[in-house]
């Protein structure tokens, strides 16, 4: 399984890939994975601010349906469209074009709280 070293992680299985204080968002491979087959996505308006750890969307499989949570503070700047009409790209390419939203980061001290790709293959080996 895929775990790109360059990304930071939350213990609810999101990514995280930050550029200046812009932080985009997905769920990984792992979730993906656990998910099955994924069907419907329900992501953020843009414009609305949110809170680390706020359930701010929902993802539905053929299993299940899991919400959303906001890895980090700030404004939603940014949705993918793509995966509301094309939601298997969140199986197909998590990390690439299966990315959720984006959003501009209120405390960039949340980052500190993120975990690595070798604390979260610890945290999935454990799962």
């Amino acid at each position: 399984m895929t775990i790109p070293n360059e990304l930071r992680y939350s213990k609810e299985h999101e990514w995280i890939a930050v550029d200046g204080d812009v932080a985009t968002v997905g769920i990984t491979a792992f979730a993906a994975e656990a998910l099955g087959d994924v069907v419907f996505v329900q992501l953020p308006a843009v414009g609305e601010n949110v809170g680390k750890g706020d359930a701010i969307g929902e993802v539905e499989s053929t299993k299940s349906v899991s919400d959303v949570y906001s890895p980090l503070s700030g404004e939603i700047t940014e949705v993918n469209g793509a995966t509301e009409t094309n939601p298997e790209t969140v199986n197909e390419a998590p990390y690439e074009s299966g990315w959720l939203f984006k959003l501009r980061l209120s405390d960039t001290g949340e980052l500190d709280a993120l975990l690595d790709a070798g604390a979260y293959a610890e945290l999935i080996k454990e799962a």
